[in-house]
């Protein structure tokens, strides 16, 4: 199978190239990616892999912040990957991941995703780490801490090096799922 990966901004990106990547994710999702997880994905830079069947495998960063320390960080939150379900388990993700990390790693301060159980596997082996600190975010009402969120985020030190667990992590807020 020949493969194309290209990166590029979500304001290079043409509208069909858009709905072909929301077509993507859908199905990789079996129909659970919703609006708000899209819109999450855009606004920064896109890794798309192509194949002779179009569009096989995506993925995106985007700029967010987190408090740790006192300390703003500007992180890199990695979106939306998802690979077309006749070509899963051919590498195409760790293609994505391998784009999108040399972003995280030379751009932010730190490498942020939310793993799903599947996800997990990839990430971890590509040197991601769980993060075992508390989670929160910075809502309109203050502080929240977001529980649920615990045990599926997964760091990237980049420029930040290692983060103290013993201080939790705060969000950005942003609407649907904070993370």
């Amino acid at each position: 199978m020949t493969t194309r990966l290209r990166t590029a901004h979500t304001a290079d990106l043409t509208p069909a190239e858009l709905r072909a990547v929301r077509a993507l994710l859908h199905d990789a999702f079996d129909g659970e990616f919703d609006d708000e997880d899209f819109e999450h994905g855009l606004g920064g830079i896109h890794a798309l892999v192509h194949d002779g069947s179009g569009l096989a495998a995506h993925g995106s960063v985007v700029m967010r912040r987190a408090r740790h320390r006192g300390r703003w960080l500007r992180v890199g939150h990695v979106e939306a990957v998802g690979v077309r379900p006749d070509v899963r388990r051919a590498g195409l993700g760790g293609r994505v991941m391998e784009a999108l990390e040399r972003f995280v790693d030379r751009a932010y301060d730190l490498g942020v995703l939310s793993a799903s159980d599947d996800g997990a596997r990839l990430y971890a082996a590509r040197g991601w780490r769980p993060w075992t600190g508390r989670v929160s975010a910075l809502s309109p009402e203050g502080v929240v801490h977001l529980p649920e969120e615990e045990g599926s985020v997964y760091l990237r030190p980049a420029l930040a090096g290692p983060l103290d667990p013993g201080h939790g992590l705060v969000f950005d807020w942003r609407d649907g799922d904070v993370l």
